[in-house]
């Protein structure tokens, strides 16, 4: 697999790159691709990483793994493309930041321009087979992801990390509460995001910690 990723980022995880659990994930990864229909297209893997520079991560969002089906994912967690209807969990998310901050829907689901101003939107699984949710799991991608925010939490400070639901709050061992913002919630999905998503008011505090801290604010 061509390591197809921001050179700030491809420095930084180069480490991670050279160990066995990933060597053996890229070959699983490649044969894939091969056989069946696996999202985001394969150019689009690291995605996340390009539209967010290393030094420019102010705020990390952890989704579980790629939209399944076609046409949605495109390497940013909850994220679809222009023109895809939104996902449950999405709509959700912009439902928050209505009743939140006062801003209406978008009419496109691409997170891009929340990306581009220092979002890193990272799914925990950074690929999937078409219809089946999960299907790359326990194949080191978790492994992967795992060191990539115990790096940003060891040698980064004052990052907001948002952890909705329990699969992303599996993540927050990771991070000294005393050098980040760690907010959790209940997960955006209508099985539970009138339970604790809707009124956790994460936008609002995730401006409130980065402007404290002197950053520019992230335009929802």
């Amino acid at each position: 697999m061509d390591i197809n990723i921001e050179p700030s980022w491809k420095e930084f995880l180069q480490p991670e790159f050279e160990k066995e659990y990933f060597l053996k994930l890229t070959d699983f990864v490649e044969n894939e691709y091969v056989q069946k229909l696996i999202f985001p297209p394969k150019k689009l893997i690291f995605n996340a990483f390009e539209q967010c520079p290393l030094d420019d991560v102010k705020v990390v969002i952890i989704g579980q793994d790629p939209y399944h089906e076609e046409g949605q994912a495109h390497g940013l967690c909850f994220s679809v493309n222009d023109g895809v209807a939104f996902p449950p969990s999405l709509r959700n998310i912009f439902k928050e930041i209505e009743r939140d901050l006062g801003i209406s829907a978008p009419f496109s689901g691409n997170l891009t321009h929340w990306a581009q101003q220092g979002v890193l939107l990272l799914n925990a699984i950074m690929t999937v087979e078409i219809h089946k949710a999960g299907s790359h799991q326990k194949q080191g991608w978790e492994k992967f992801t795992d060191a990539v925010i115990h790096k940003l939490a060891t040698e980064k400070q004052h990052i907001v990390f948002m952890l909705w639901g329990a699969y992303a709050q599996k993540k927050c061992y990771f991070i000294d509460e005393n050098k980040h913002l760690v907010l959790k919630s209940v997960h955006p999905s209508p099985l539970s995001a009138y339970r604790g998503f809707i009124g956790n008011e994460h936008f609002t505090l995730t401006n409130k910690y980065l402007k404290e801290k002197g950053m520019n604010t992230i335009k929802w």
